[in-house]
Formats: C-alpha cells, structure tokens, sequence
C-alpha cells in the first residue's frame, strides 16, 4: 500500500523559540537500539482505523520498535484497561488515539506518572484537563475544524440551488474529531443563508449506524437535499440508504464527507459523492520521526500537524490507487 504524501512532518518552524511550551515535567527518553512501543487503537470496525494500525505495524521493523497493539473494540474503558496493561508490560513510548475526549484522561496521566512519554495520535483529548507539553508530549494529527470548514466551503461553492436542507451525521459522541468536524462545518455554512441544518445525529463514524441514521432522518425529512458526513463510512452508509428510497446521490442529492478512503474517492469517481476531505491514517512513519527527535532531546511542537488534501471529480482518480 502507497503512503499518501500528504501525512507531513510540518516541522519547519517547529523550534521557535517561545513558542513551545515547557517540556521540563515531561518524562524523558533515553537513546537507544530498540524500543518497546505501545499502541493503543480504539477500534477496528472501519478502514481508516485498520490502515492506522497497519501504519504502525509496517513502521515497527523499520523503526526497530518491539511492537505491543492493542484493540479496545468501542470501549473507552477497555482502552484506559489497555493503557494500565501496558504500562504493567514496561513499554518505553505510548502513541495513544483516545476514543473520547475525557475517558482517557486518566490514561495519559497515568502513563506520564509511570515516567512513559505519551503522544496522542489522530484524536486529542480535553486540553482543559490535559494538555501537551504538560501530561503529554504532543498531538500528531489534522486540524478538524479546518476539514469540517473545508467541507462547508466545497459545498457553498459548488451547490446549485435555493435551498440547502442539510442532514448532519455525526461522528462518536465527545470524540475531538466529531466536535471540531461539526464546529469547523457549521460555523462556516451557517455564514451562507442558503443552507439550513434541519437534523444532526451521531453515526459513530460506522457505515452501517450511518445508513440506519439516515434512513430515519430521511423520513423526518423527506426534502432534504445535502448530506454531510463527519466520516466516509458513514456517508456510503448514507448512500446506501438514499439510494433504497429511491434518491439519486449526486443527481437530487449532494454528500459531503471526510476521510479520502477508497470507497469515498470510487463514490467521487461515480459521481455519487461530491467531495471527501483527506484525513490521513497513516501515522507510523510520522510517530517514528517524531519519537526519534524527542529521544534525541529535541523539543517537540505541541501540535504536530498533517496537511490534508481535498479530493473532488477533479483529481479522485488521480488517487484512488494510493487509497486504503
């Protein structure tokens, strides 16, 4: 599988000097040949989450890591469970993406307590109770607010008609990628007095409680012509529910989403789907770069963040190759 580029280090300017906070209270890693690295994956239920632990695991021969992955399958308690396991196991780094913004919160400052650095990977938690440079190292990822007002953009350009009668799915209820996806979105369509958000509920980011979802919110709406998903799982299970119903997406109805998986860019390509905005889940390389500079002394940014692409009819084939 080809990495997408487009997963970059962003490290130019990260060592401004000021603008880090203190890493002083951090705990510190030694150099060394290996490491025994512990990954804690919340769930496996989807491609996103299958590529990123494929990412990690591909990662760990060539980043001489001794590997320990976990699955919590949904459960932020089985995942704060996972954590305490590997702390027990005597792992050197953590790279933890929490479920929730607030269930994990105990986990990171557990692993800080047990002298583990931690860096949050594709979700971050409540930075009111937890934050980087402080309880943990740093949080590699996008900006989802940005994609959520990509999104919102895309569709404020692109939409032909009057009137805009949104459906919104939302992603896992307190996960940062569903609360910043909506925010980022909302703000920015709500700016536009063509667009009316008339329903918006949680999917959890599954195809198949996307699909439900919609089939329900369709009914409460029949007139509804927009569709945004907070992820491309639940936006095919939207297509398939539209479609059921005898709706034509990309014809009378126009999905917006994020992700940039296969399904989505193939759904671009058949012109069911509109747009996906790239949120990339290959993190391995970009946790052993970032790891590797932390052992080394350097100070890392508390943000390391990816550059997400946007794909549309206009480029989807160009990349469904690279695509997961």
């Amino acid at each position: 599988m080809k990495k997408y580029s487009t997963i970059s280090l962003a490290l130019a300017g990260a060592m401004v000097l000021g603008a880090l906070p203190s890493l002083a209270d951090l705990p510190k890693l030694e150099q060394k040949d290996r490491y025994k690295v512990g990954f804690s994956q919340m769930e496996s239920n989807n491609p996103w989450r299958i590529a990123e632990t494929k990412s990690f695991k591909d990662t760990a021969e060539s980043c001489n890591w001794d590997l320990i992955s976990t699955d919590a399958a949904g459960s932020a308690a089985k995942q704060v469970a996972d954590v305490d396991s590997m702390i027990a196991q005597g792992i050197d780094v953590l790279f933890l993406p929490p479920r929730e913004e607030k269930p994990l919160i105990p986990a990171v400052k557990k692993a800080k307590a047990a002298g583990i650095p931690t860096f949050l990977v594709d979700r971050s938690v409540d930075p009111n109770a937890a934050k980087a440079g402080e309880d943990f190292v740093a949080f590699l990822g996008s900006d989802f607010v940005d994609q959520g007002q990509r999104a919102a953009e895309w569709l404020i350009e692109n939409f032909d008609g009057d009137k805009g009668v949104i459906v919104e799915l939302e992603g896992t209820t307190g996960s940062s990628p569903a609360n910043d996806r909506k925010k980022g979105f909302d703000d920015r369509i709500l700016q536009d007095d063509r667009f009316e958000i008339v329903a918006s509920q949680s999917g959890d980011f599954a195809r198949d409680l996307g699909r439900q979802v919609m089939e329900t919110l369709l009914q409460a709406h029949p007139d509804v012509n927009v569709v945004y998903a907070h992820n491309d799982e639940m936006a095919i299970g939207a297509i398939q529910a539209l479609e059921l119903a005898g709706r034509k997406p990309g014809d009378d109805i126009t999905i917006v989403s994020i992700d940039g998986t296969r399904d989505a860019l193939q759904a671009i390509i058949d012109g069911k789907m509109g747009v996906t905005v790239e949120s990339s889940p290959f993190f391995g390389p970009l946790a052993c770069e970032v790891m590797n500079r932390y052992a080394a002394g350097e100070e890392i940014e508390p943000w390391v963040q990816v550059q997400d692409r946007i794909f549309t009819a206009d480029n989807a084939a160009d990349h469904i190759d690279e695509a997961y």
